[in-house]
């Protein structure tokens, strides 16, 4: 799943990487508390904008920001600007209305459920020692388990060969014994 939003992120940048309809976000800001949180990692849905209703909670590219950046708040109104149809939001926490209303193209999807803190997670695993931990030492453990488990099994069936050889051996001794018993 990973690979497919990464692969996703680079061939469309100017789309934020989903699979099916449904994309996840990780928070960065306190400005939903307490339905959301920062660190949280949030499922979003792509919807058509005109079935968008006040209330709902929407992420959508920051008109006001660098426009890569996307912003989560709750729909407070809804408007036409230049006979196109626009959001006026608000964060939960914030005090006032986002200052520029958000046009239905710069809208990402609907919030649709949180999963607390694993956004944390996912940050970390970005990091140098989020890769060493989440991902080489993982691998590190799994080849020395693999070493491990090949040399108690050829051990195993070097025990196994010898005791064979011995039967081999004995049953050898046998039936010499009885072709000279037979003479």
């Amino acid at each position: 799943m990973n690979v497919t939003l990464i692969i996703k992120s680079y061939v469309n940048k100017d789309e934020v990487p989903s699979i099916g309809k449904m994309f996840p976000m990780i928070v960065l800001t306190d400005s939903m508390y307490p339905q959301i949180q920062s660190g949280d990692l949030i499922i979003c849905n792509k919807v058509n904008t005109s079935d968008i209703k006040e209330g709902d909670v929407i992420s959508f590219f920051d008109p006001s920001g660098n426009g890569t950046s996307v912003v989560t708040h709750r729909v407070v109104g809804i408007t036409e600007e230049d006979g196109v149809l626009a959001f006026k939001t608000k964060g939960d926490a914030n005090n006032a209305e986002d200052q520029k209303a958000v046009k239905a193209e710069k809208v990402v999807g609907v919030y649709s459920f949180r999963i607390p803190k694993a956004g944390r997670v996912a940050m970390f695993m970005q990091t140098t020692a989020g890769l060493i931990v989440c991902v080489i030492l993982p691998l590190i453990l799994f080849v020395g388990y693999d070493v491990i488990r090949r040399r108690r099994f050829e051990k195993a069936n070097q025990a196994d060969t010898a005791a064979l050889l011995a039967e081999l051996e004995e049953l050898k001794a046998q039936k010499a014994a009885k072709e000279k018993n037979n003479e």
